[in-house]
C-alpha cells in the first residue's frame, strides 16, 4: 500500500504563480505532499499533461427557483456534469429573493435541491425587496450559514433594486461581513430605450444589443461603485463586456477601492452580429449585458492582463433553444424584451479562456489558474480550501492536455440545453481527467460522480469583503439605515 491514497505522476503543475514538474499526493481528500517519487495505493499518470487546480465559478445559476414555482431547467445534476466535464469541481451559484416575499424559505428549498450536487457548492443570495424584516433580520441569519456573499440586480423587472434599495444591501452587507455582486446596467435607459425599439418596429433578437449600449453599463457600473465608496463596502463588478467598463474599475483600484471586476468568455468570442443570424437564431446567443464587436476582443484581454478583471465566470443561465422553457416560450415572433436571456457554458469555461488565452499567447498558465481557480475562491472566502494546489488545500485537480484539438458540439457540453452558443468553435487544450477532494469524478470525458456527492462549502469571514475604514466625513452611515 502506497504512502497516499491517490498520487496524481509526472504531471507540469501550475498554480496562479508556479509552474513545475511534481507529484501531487493524496489523503483523506486533501493534497498531503507535492513533490517528487511519491507513491499511492492509486496512480493517475500525467505524464506530457499540466495539472491544474479545479475550476471555480462563482456566477453560475443552476436550478434557480422561479417564482410561481419549479426551476430553472438546468438541474443540479445535470449541472454538476456539465462542471465536472469541463474541469470545474466548485461553485458559487444564486438563491433568488420575490418580491414581497423574505429570503430565509427560498433559501432553505434550494440547499435542499443542492443536496444533488455533484459539485462543492455556495450560494449567492439574491435581494431584490429590501425589507426591513431582510436587511436587519433574515440577511444576518444567512451570512452566519455561510452565505457571505449578496447580489444586487440594478437592471431586469423584477429583480431590479433602486439607489436607495442598492443602499440597503450595501450596508446590511458591509454590518454582516459579506461581499457584494453587482449586475451593472441602467434600468430606466434600457426601459427607455426598449420602448422606442419596439414602437419603431425594431423587434428581432439582434436590437437586444441595441438596447443596451456600452454607455448604459459604464454608468451603471460608475454609480455602482460610487454608492459603494459612499458605504465603504466591497464589491465585484459582474460580466464587463467590454473595456470602456472596466476602466471605470481601473479608476476605482488606482483610488485603492475595494472593487473588483469579473469577465466571461461570451464576450472574448461572440458579438452582437451573433445576434442577426437568420430567423430566430439570433436567440441563441442574448445575455446581458450584451456581446460587443469583435474589435473589442482584444481591449477586454488587455484587462485582464493589466490584473483589472481578474475573474472569469461562465455566467451560465441556459434557456433550450425549443421547449416549454425555452427562448421560444413566448414565441418565435416574440419582441426581443420578451426572449428568455442567458447563455449556457459551465463546461466551456475553462476550454475557451485556455484556448483564447494561453494557446494564442494572450496570457501565460499562471494568469490562467488566477483568472479561473484562486481568484474567485479568494473573492468569495473559499481560499485556503479551494483554488491552488499545496498541501491542505482539498484535492481538487483539473489533469489537463494542453495540446488536444476540439471542436466544440453541445453533445461535448453534457448540459440539460439543447444547445450551445460556441458550436463549431475550435479550442486547443483540454480536460482529460477531473479530480475533485481526492476520487476521479471524470476521465475522457465520462462523469462518474455520485448523485449527491458534492458538498456545501459555508464561507467564514475573510480580509477581501471587509471595508477599509474609509467613510465620508468619518461618518458610518449603515450603523443607522
Amino acid at each position: 500500500m502506497g504512502e497516499y491514497d491517490l498520487v496524481v505522476r509526472g504531471g507540469t503543475v501550475v498554480t496562479g504563480t508556479d509552474t513545475f514538474r511534481a507529484d501531487v499526493g493524496v489523503r483523506g481528500g486533501k493534497i498531503a505532499a507535492v513533490g517528487e517519487g511519491l507513491s499511492g495505493t492509486t496512480t493517475l499518470d500525467a505524464g506530457g499533461m499540466l495539472v491544474l487546480p479545479g475550476g471555480v465559478d462563482t456566477h453560475c445559476h443552476i436550478e434557480q427557483l422561479q417564482e410561481g414555482g419549479g426551476a430553472d431547467e438546468e438541474s443540479w445534476i445535470t449541472g454538476s456534469t456539465a462542471c465536472l466535464a469541463g474541469g470545474t469541481t466548485s461553485v458559487v451559484t444564486f438563491s433568488t429573493q420575490f418580491k414581497g416575499q423574505g429570503i430565509l424559505a427560498p433559501l432553505a428549498e434550494y440547499r435542499r435541491r443542492a443536496a444533488h450536487a455533484m459539485v462543492d457548492y455556495g450560494f449567492h443570495q439574491i435581494i431584490t425587496d429590501a425589507s426591513d424584516a431582510v436587511i436587519f433580520d433574515e440577511i444576518p441569519q444567512i451570512v452566519a450559514e455561510g452565505v457571505r456573499s449578496l447580489k444586487a440586480f440594478l437592471t431586469y423587472d423584477p429583480l431590479h433594486l433602486d439607489d436607495r434599495a442598492y443602499l440597503r444591501v450595501l450596508a446590511a452587507a458591509r454590518r454582516a461581513g459579506a461581499m457584494v455582486t453587482v449586475h451593472c446596467e441602467n434600468y430606466e435607459a434600457i426601459n427607455w430605450r426598449t420602448e422606442a425599439l419596439i414602437a419603431s418596429g425594431r423587434t428581432a433578437p439582434k436590437y437586444h444589443a441595441w438596447s443596451r449600449p456600452k454607455m448604459i453599463e459604464r454608468e451603471a457600473t460608475h454609480c455602482a461603485i460610487a454608492l459603494a465608496e459612499m458605504v465603504d463596502q466591497p464589491i465585484q463588478v459582474c460580466h464587463v463586456s467590454c473595456a470602456e467598463v472596466a476602466e471605470e474599475i481601473a479608476r476605482a483600484q488606482a483610488r485603492g477601492l475595494k472593487v473588483w471586476g469579473e469577465t466571461c468568455p461570451q464576450y472574448f468570442v461572440l458579438t452582437a452580429a451573433d445576434m442577426d443570424r437568420p430567423g430566430f437564431e439570433g436567440a441563441k446567443y442574448m445575455c446581458s449585458p450584451a456581446p460587443r464587436t469583435a474589435s473589442d476582443h482584444e481591449p477586454l484581454w488587455d484587462m485582464v492582463r493589466r490584473g483589472v478583471l481578474d475573474v472569469v465566470s461562465s455566467d451560465h443561465s441556459g434557456w433550450s433553444y425549443e421547449g416549454p422553457k425555452g427562448k421560444r416560450v413566448n414565441g418565435t415572433d416574440a419582441p426581443f424584451r420578451d426572449i428568455p436571456n442567458g447563455v449556457p457554458g459551465l463546461t466551456a469555461r475553462l476550454p475557451i479562456i485556455f484556448s483564447e488565452g494561453v494557446s494564442r499567447g494572450r496570457i501565460d498558465l499562471n494568469t490562467f489558474v488566477r483568472i479561473t481557480a484562486t481568484n474567485p475562491a479568494k473573492l468569495f472566502g473559499l481560499y485556503p480550501r479551494k483554488g491552488s494546489i499545496a498541501p491542505g488545500f482539498d484535492a481538487d485537480l483539473a489533469v489537463w492536455d494542453p495540446t488536444k484539438r476540439v471542436t466544440l458540439a453541445n453533445e461535448m457540453m453534457q448540459h440539460v440545453m439543447d444547445y450551445t452558443p460556441y458550436e463549431g468553435l475550435q479550442v486547443t487544450g483540454w480536460p482529460v481527467a477531473t479530480i475533485r477532494r481526492g476520487e476521479v469524478v471524470m476521465r475522457d470525458g465520462t462523469v462518474q460522480a455520485p448523485v449527491g456527492s458534492g458538498q456545501y462549502l459555508a464561507r467564514d469571514a475573510y480580509d477581501m469583503a471587509k471595508p477599509r475604514g474609509v467613510l465620508p466625513d468619518g461618518f458610518d452611515a449603515s450603523a443607522f439605515a
